[in-house]
């Protein structure tokens, strides 16, 4: 084996798993870096540590492929921990790749990355002289395995030194159970008596592969079907729904209500997706089928631990072709869609002149690429993109931000997701002025990274959640204000086009430049009002004053 540093063996073998690293050069990881460039690693950098792994984990959401962020020791690591903290809530197999303090112990300035990570809910895997192969193995086969952040430590004092020869196996082959619960027989058993059957798939079923197997299941016994906004579109087709929860329309979650039988494919029934406890009827059966060891909601009446797709197959064997039974359920479930209201269209005027984010969202759509990657940011614009844009593919929306409730992490996020955007897909970046403030180092890093991306920043000049929620109750807003920045001159002067928006009028530079090619990266710096309210967060509001009232009762 041709000798290499610690840091060099930790580069072969990440090699063998990915193709991809985002982060910022320091002392920590320096070595690192050098081994991967020898090693051909495609290196994108971002000018902020938090970045790093932001970056990786959106590289994954939009490919499905593993990617790795690097950042040195220290200030650099810490710089990390809330994108470290959003992949572990959101369970995204992920990789940081870290200096960490000499093997001989910690120096002053050192602080104890492992405890921190454990504080996060990561693991943390410290190579060595003699192992520095397969510890690395080890970590990534960790984070594959249990869907999660793990972080690969370097200690200073053994970066630049020569690694001990290992002889390691080739990477293990992905494994995709097909052993499942003897409880099918019962599921089946459900879903054939049904009159009004949906099923719900989330991300799971997505990363499972199951679409087609559910939406044949689907087909055959005449359900309704719908998605998580994680599993966007997963299951379209006839009798499809769209999004559960406070995304989607109240016609369809009114025909979900209805469900008397309902198989959760991949989902892990978050409140947001069950509505607060409103989505599902009291009396509908909940069946769910996952891999995890137990049921992730109360509401679940049958649990089924299993791979989704080999879940999903067995039952099609099972049902054997038999009669589909809610074939009228599907005619009314048609009718009433066509009937019933969408989202609101928004208005063309507003109290304070500024843009109606509703109007603009459907505007936009109408002008952006067909096929096209989204992110999205936390922060309460989230809902527009999910409600009015075509999104094609659940790998299409890639929402950060909402598994730790953080806002900021959109830039570093879009940079990962150009990165991973190989087929000629225009990658869009929504989010807030707020949360595109505390991520502007990363503009230029999108700008160098980005074939075609539009970036459409929803600029209410607030922190237009906290202005919904404890401005609507009295409490001072100044705090919840900032000054109105010129994102627009910001971004021309990091080398991307843009423009203001003010009218729904000026977005003909946005077109234009879509004309032309869409080639680079557009901001388009769009000025709207915060005097319209999401109705995912009058929905979300609502149930925290019922939840107050209750307790108070």
């Amino acid at each position: 084996m041709t000798s290499l540093t610690v840091s060099g063996r930790v580069a072969q073998v990440l090699s063998s798993y990915l193709s991809d690293v985002f982060g910022v050069m320091g002392n920590g990881n320096v070595h690192f870096l050098d081994a991967a460039e020898k090693l051909g690693l495609r290196f994108s950098p971002v000018r902020h540590e938090g970045a790093a792994l932001a970056a990786a984990d959106a590289y994954y959401r939009a490919s499905g492929r593993l990617a790795a962020g690097t950042t040195t020791y220290g200030p650099g690591y810490t710089n990390a921990l809330t994108a470290l903290a959003e992949a572990v809530q959101a369970q995204i197999p992920v990789v940081l790749v870290a200096g960490d303090a000499p093997s001989t112990g910690a120096r002053p300035q050192d602080v104890d990355q492992a405890a921190i990570a454990a504080g996060l809910g990561a693991a943390t895997f410290t190579v060595t002289r003699d192992a520095a192969g397969s510890i690395t193995r080890q970590a990534v086969e960790y984070a594959l395995t249990k869907r999660t952040a793990v972080v690969i430590a370097i200690p200073y004092d053994l970066a630049a030194l020569e690694a001990a020869d290992e002889e390691l196996p080739a990477p293990l082959a992905p494994q995709v159970t097909d052993d499942v619960d003897g409880g099918l027989g019962q599921v089946a058993r459900l879903l054939a008596a049904a009159k009004r059957p949906l099923i719900l798939a989330g991300r799971g079923a997505h990363l499972a592969g199951a679409g087609p197997e559910l939406r044949e299941l689907a087909d055959g016994l005449g359900a309704l079907t719908a998605g998580t906004a994680l599993a966007l579109n997963l299951l379209q087709g006839d009798g499809y729904l769209g999004v559960a929860g406070g995304f989607g329309t109240d016609t369809a979650a009114g025909l979900m209500a209805e469900a008397d039988v309902v198989l959760v494919a991949g989902a892990s029934l978050s409140p947001f997706t069950m509505r607060f406890g409103h989505l599902l009827g009291p009396d509908s059966t909940v069946i769910q089928i996952d891999i995890a060891l137990e049921p992730t909601h109360p509401r679940v009446d049958t649990f089924v631990s299993a791979d989704v797709k080999a879940a999903a197959g067995r039952l099609l064997q099972l049902l054997n072709d038999g009669p589909s039974t809610g074939g009228a359920w599907r005619a009314e479930a048609r009718k009433r869609l066509a009937e019933g209201p969408g989202h609101q269209a928004g208005s063309a005027e507003t109290p304070d002149g500024r843009l109606d984010p509703r109007s603009l969202a459907t505007s936009l759509d109408a002008m952006l690429p067909e096929r096209r990657t989204v992110v999205q940011d936390g922060g309460h614009f989230m809902g527009w993109a999910p409600m009015y844009w075509r999104i094609p593919r659940p790998q299409d929306l890639v929402m950060v931000g909402t598994a730790y409730q953080t806002i900021g992490l959109g830039l570093a996020s879009a940079v990962g997701a150009a990165r991973a955007v190989e087929d000629g897909r225009t990658l869009v970046l929504a989010s807030g002025d707020g949360g595109f403030l505390m991520g502007l180092s990363d503009l230029e890093s999108l700008v160098g990274a980005a074939r075609s991306a539009v970036v459409v920043i929803y600029n209410d000049a607030a922190y237009g959640a906290e202005i919904h929620q404890y401005g609507s109750q009295g409490l001072t807003e100044k705090p919840m204000l900032i000054p109105e920045v010129d994102f627009s001159g910001i971004a021309r002067a990091l080398g991307a086009e843009s423009a203001i928006i003010r009218s729904l009028a000026d977005l003909d530079e946005l077109t234009d430049w879509i004309d032309d090619g869409a080639n680079g990266t557009f901001v388009a710096d769009c000025r709207i009002t915060s005097s319209v309210r999401a109705p995912w967060m009058s929905e979300w509001m609502k149930a925290k004053q019922e939840g107050k009232a209750a307790v108070a009762g």
